[in-house]
C-alpha cells in the first residue's frame, strides 16, 4: 500500500474531461473527532480511515447544490439545484488517494436522488429541505421522506465569522478532499474532483439538532464539534470513476488510539 498523498489546498490534478459539473454553495462543515476503529467497518473494501495526528473525523456538511450538468452541458436550473446535507467519513486507498466516503446524502429533488442511487450507488435520500440566509446567519433544515429511516432530520444554524487567511493543517485536511470512495462490486471506486481553493470562514454553531449521524450507523455526538467552518462555495468538476487496484490492509496504516470525542 502506498503512503497517503500530501494534503494540498489546491487540486493535485485537473479534471480535463468532466463527467459532471456543478457548484457547491453556502456550505457549513461541522466535524467531530472519532477513533479510526469506530468507522473502519463502515468504509468500502479497499479503503481505511484517513487520519490526522492519529484521529479521523465524522463530517456533517450542509449546502446548496447548484446547476448540476452532465459532461460539458450547461447545468440544469431546477433539477440540478437543491439543498443537500451529507454525513461523511475520511478514507485513503491502496494507491494513497485520500477521499471521502458518504454515509448518507439527503437531497430535496427526487429525480437526482434516484439517479444517484441507481447510477452511482450513492446513499442519496429524498428529504424535505431548506436553506435560508439572513445577513451572516445561515439556517439549514431537513426531514427525510424516502427510503428511510423516515423522519431522520437535521436543523443547523450558524453565524458566519471572519475570513480565514491561512487555514490550519486540520482545516485543510477536512476540506481539501479531491475525490470520493464508494462501494463498487465488492471493492471501491474512486471519483476525482477539482475546484478552486476553498474560501473558508470561521463559523459559530448556534443550533445543531440532528439524528442523521445515528441514522448513518455512527455514535451520537456527546461533545461539541472540534471544527465549524463556512464557505460561500466553489464551482466543481467531477471526473470519471476508477477502481482501486488492491485492497488496503488496515494493519499497514498505523495510528495511535486517540481519546474518543464522538
Amino acid at each position: 500500500m502506498q503512503p497517503p498523498s500530501t494534503v494540498t489546498p489546491e487540486a493535485p490534478a485537473v479534471v480535463g474531461d468532466p463527467l459532471l459539473t456543478q457548484e457547491w454553495l453556502d456550505l457549513t462543515f461541522i466535524h467531530w473527532a472519532v477513533d479510526p476503529d469506530v468507522v473502519a467497518p463502515l468504509l468500502p473494501a479497499g479503503t481505511v480511515p484517513d487520519t490526522h495526528e492519529g484521529v479521523t473525523y465524522v463530517g456533517l456538511v450542509a449546502f446548496r447544490m447548484h446547476r448540476v450538468g452532465w459532461l460539458r452541458l450547461p447545468g440544469i436550473r431546477y433539477l440540478g439545484s437543491f439543498p443537500e446535507t451529507n454525513v461523511r467519513l475520511y478514507s485513503v486507498d491502496a494507491q494513497g488517494r485520500r477521499g471521502v466516503v458518504f454515509r448518507s446524502m439527503d437531497a430535496s429533488r427526487l429525480i437526482p436522488v434516484v439517479m444517484g442511487r441507481v447510477g452511482f450507488r450513492l446513499p442519496y435520500l429524498w428529504s424535505r429541505m431548506s436553506v435560508r440566509t439572513e445577513g451572516d446567519i445561515v439556517e439549514y433544515a431537513s426531514s427525510r421522506r424516502w427510503p428511510g429511516p423516515r423522519g431522520a432530520h437535521s436543523r443547523i444554524t450558524v453565524a458566519r465569522g471572519e475570513r480565514i487567511e491561512e487555514p490550519t493543517e486540520l482545516e485543510h485536511f477536512l476540506t481539501a478532499r479531491w475525490g470520493m470512495h464508494n462501494a463498487f462490486f465488492g471493492g471501491a471506486a474512486y471519483l476525482p474532483n477539482d475546484h478552486p481553493r476553498w474560501p473558508l470562514y470561521r463559523a459559530e454553531l448556534l443550533t445543531c439538532e440532528e439524528d442523521l449521524l445515528a441514522s448513518a450507523g455512527l455514535p451520537t455526538p456527546r461533545e461539541a464539534p472540534v471544527s465549524v467552518l463556512y464557505s460561500p462555495g466553489v464551482p466543481v468538476r467531477l471526473g470519471r470513476p476508477s477502481l482501486t487496484s488492491a485492497s488496503a490492509d488496515p494493519t499497514t496504516v498505523p495510528h495511535p488510539r486517540p481519546r474518543p470525542q464522538l
